[in-house]
């Protein structure tokens, strides 16, 4: 059995995830800074130290990254690191500076993007936060840093990550990586992220 370590998991279960990390073979660990999500470890990213080194087959991370400040990412890349097998590799989807930016030069900062599972999403929400979030107490919420898909690959090469595949989802403002502890082949790569890049 293979394990995930879902960081910043929140209210989501291993049925969100993407799809290749649904199946049987595949056990998710659920780790959030809020224990009201009822973690099976609370902490934060830049504080693994309740996983064992080398002891995940994989880290999914979903819009967190993005809260952290920026001094802080590689301390975060590198405890990623240090807890994935040395076959392992990370997940990882924040949103994309690049495809905001566009939408804030053509539309108003306050007019929602689109519509998520927590309602309405503007630019300044994909930019700073989701202020309904922040404006009912969650401060960890706030966006302390962001990412291009050029930074993204950069902060992941430099925290040691051997093989990189990135895709922009500019239609829905975020961005996609998988990063790999081992080097991979292209072909690898193209899979690992067709699997797991939803």
């Amino acid at each position: 059995m293979q394990q995930v370590l879902h960081v910043g998991c929140g209210q989501k279960r291993k049925a969100d995830l993407p799809v290749g990390f649904r199946g049987d073979d595949w056990a998710e660990i659920r780790l959030d800074i809020d224990p009201t999500v009822k973690p099976d470890i609370l902490g934060t990213i830049t504080d693994l130290s309740g996983i064992s080194t080398a002891s995940v087959d994989a880290v999914f991370s979903s819009h967190n990254i993005e809260h952290i400040y920026l001094h802080e990412v590689p301390v975060a890349l590198g405890e990623f690191r240090r807890v994935l097998t040395d076959d392992g590799f990370l997940v990882i989807t924040c949103p994309d500076l690049k495809s905001i930016a566009a939408r804030v030069a053509t539309a108003d900062l306050t007019e929602p993007a689109y519509i998520s599972q927590s309602g309405p999403i503007t630019p300044l929400d994909m930019i700073y936060g989701h202020g309904a979030a922040i404006a009912a107490g969650h401060h960890y919420m706030a966006h302390r840093c962001g990412f291009t898909q050029d930074s993204l690959i950069r902060s992941l090469a430099s925290a040691g990550f051997a093989s990189i595949a990135a895709i922009e989802r500019a239609q829905r403002y975020v961005l996609w990586a998988v990063a790999s502890k081992r080097k991979r082949t292209s072909a690898e790569m193209d899979s690992l992220r067709e699997q797991y890049c939803a």
